[in-house]
């Protein structure tokens, strides 16, 4: 009988299982309705996200900021905005699997979407968002 060596062993991944999308869309409308806003309408015009910032650092600040901005400008009442600071909430960051911040997580409409890094730019966080189609040479000028 030989022995058995317990290193070469491969462990299961500790890492949460996706949800479905039907979990995704009743996460989305607690969050919602948590945050005071309503449950999303079935036909998906409300937008549920959620953005991830590093305390108040000035980076975070201005991406709240930014998202607010675009929000209202865009989304006025059709929104519900969570904001979660990963050092104060680090086990929900570790679901949803966040590597940096800032992130924007769109959660409805579906399909989940997810923006990293600067959102001051407003025609990155439409297209992240969805409201807005991205083009190949964009109108910047460089």
């Amino acid at each position: 009988m030989q022995p058995t060596m317990q290193q070469g062993i491969a462990m299961p991944s500790t890492r949460p299982p996706i949800p479905d999308q039907a979990a995704q869309q009743d996460r989305a409308a607690a969050m919602a309705l948590e945050a005071g806003g309503s449950s999303p309408s079935p036909n998906g015009s409300d937008y549920v996200l959620t953005l991830y910032v590093a305390s108040l650092t000035p980076r975070s600040v201005m991406a709240i900021k930014s998202v607010k901005e675009v929000c209202e400008k865009h989304l006025s009442g059709q929104y519900a905005l969570e904001i979660v600071d990963i050092y104060e909430r680090p086990t929900l960051a570790k679901h949803d699997q966040i590597l940096a911040a800032p992130t924007l997580i769109k959660r409805l409409p579906l399909p989940l979407r997810r923006l990293i890094g600067d959102m001051a730019d407003e025609h990155r966080v439409l297209v992240g968002l969805d409201l807005r189609a991205r083009t190949e040479g964009s109108d910047r000028q460089d």
